[in-house]
């Protein structure tokens, strides 16, 4: 079966990944620096196939197959570095809030309340400004976390 992606490199791609290959600090790189080199049809000599790449360099057939894809959908930046990770989530409770919510816990409870629930809880946080909106199970979390640390 004919390859779908074809991986031609530059001379400039060709040298670049030779100096990471020498360099020899990030061993992703370097086994990705390999493959793309090997695969490169652009070469003096053919191209190897995806299996004398998977047995001379200990790589997954699906691997070099999905690191072709991205050199040619994505350009050779993200095949050689990969995606971008995307960035975490800003978390609701940090300390400053966390400390208004150990306190709201040892307040008075609400008229018509035997005690603080959880959703009480998060709905007192709310009212007060302490947070946009949060959950009561984010409120449960914290307070199981604060009280395992004590």
């Amino acid at each position: 079966m004919p390859k779908k992606y074809i991986v031609s490199l530059t001379e400039t791609e060709r040298e670049l990944l030779q100096a990471i290959i020498k360099k020899g600090k990030n061993a992703t790189k370097m086994k990705r620096a390999y493959v793309l080199l090997a695969a490169d049809i652009t070469r003096d000599r053919p191209a190897l196939t995806d299996q004398a790449i998977h047995d001379l360099y200990q790589v997954s057939l699906r691997t070099i197959e999905r690191l072709r894809e991205r050199w040619v959908t994505e350009g050779f930046e993200t095949a050689l570095n990969g995606r971008r990770s995307e960035p975490v989530r800003q978390r609701k409770i940090d300390g400053q809030v966390e400390a208004h919510l150990m306190a709201l816990t040892r307040s008075e409870v609400p008229d018509g309340h035997d005690k603080w629930s959880f959703r009480l809880l998060a709905e007192k946080m709310v009212a007060l400004d302490y947070v946009e909106s949060i959950s009561h199970e984010s409120v449960r979390q914290r307070l199981k976390k604060r009280i395992e640390a004590a």
